[in-house]
């Protein structure tokens, strides 16, 4: 047994690995409620969970306001350096490259964050031309919301994009959707060594991750949740026992995502220290 899942057993915080969660939010959502949304309330479950740094982007900025969520985002950040760090997310609607401006150099932000579903613009559209080009030419990793069958950012979306732009790191969030989806980005992130599958979702399983990691190099496997949206144990929980080696699992669980984002053992260490006390 491997000390995160004896951790997980014995209720303890996972210890013997750094754990970053590629995909979370904060904040209220205006479609229902979902408890404990305060980054505060998050640092709590991520404290108990032994999760060390979080990434994440408001839900106001991914659905009724860009330009507020994304101030929003910098405050949280700033609230709990070290633990969370920000996604700048990007409407195609609301002058992008305006908002790209606005945050240009500021380090609050480690990555792009694209809604196109809920932004109803298709990822190959022309409109995030500009952001796609912005993040290749500066080395930022964008996540992109994904799922099976949408006419704005199924799989085959991710590919054409990953394709024309082969120096962007291309996260697919939720790993292409419910099946078939999530077959349908193994084969695409197996064709295309840019896009990066991240794990979160209700209907992902441990046989998903060990599939996804069995059929693809290293780093090409992030662990995420959607917290506080879904609560981040379960999809941790299914990654800690997922059937993979201990090299491999350190590597989904945050390995790969501190090379991609530039978060340190030692940002990270010295930030749970810190936040040890938080109530």
């Amino acid at each position: 047994m491997t000390a995160p899942q004896r951790a997980v057993l014995e209720r303890r915080p996972i210890t013997g690995v750094t754990v970053i969660d590629a995909h979370a939010h904060a904040g209220p959502y205006s479609l229902f409620f979902i408890p404990g949304a305060d980054p505060a309330g998050m640092i709590r479950v991520m404290d108990r969970c032994g999760v060390s740094a979080a990434v994440l982007s408001s839900h106001l900025a991914i659905q009724l306001d860009a330009a507020a969520g994304n101030r929003a985002t910098a405050r949280a950040v700033d609230a709990f350096p070290g633990r969370l760090y920000g996604y700048l997310v990007v409407n195609p609607w609301h002058d992008p490259e305006a908002e790209l401006a606005t945050w240009a150099g500021d380090r609050r932000f480690v990555g792009l964050k694209l809604h196109p579903d809920l932004h109803g613009y298709p990822l190959t559209g022309s409109r995030y031309a500009p952001v796609l080009a912005h993040a290749e030419r500066t080395g930022t990793p964008v996540l992109c919301h994904t799922w099976y069958g949408s006419p704005y950012d199924d799989m085959t979306h991710v590919e054409q994009v990953a394709q024309r732009h082969p120096d962007l790191v291309l996260l697919a969030g939720h790993a292409g959707g419910p099946e078939p989806g999530i077959d349908l980005a193994v084969e695409v992130a197996a064709r295309c060594p840019n896009v990066v599958l991240e794990t979160c979702g209700s209907f992902v399983t441990g046989e998903h991750i060990e599939r996804m990691v069995g059929s693809l190099p290293p780093g090409q496997v992030v662990y995420g949740s959607d917290f506080p949206f879904i609560d981040m144990r379960l999809s941790l929980g299914r990654t800690v026992f997922a059937r993979i080696g201990a090299t491999e699992r350190a590597a989904v669980l945050g390995g790969t995502a501190a090379g991609l984002f530039g978060i340190s053992d030692e940002q990270s260490t010295r930030a749970v220290r810190g936040g040890e006390g938080v109530g």
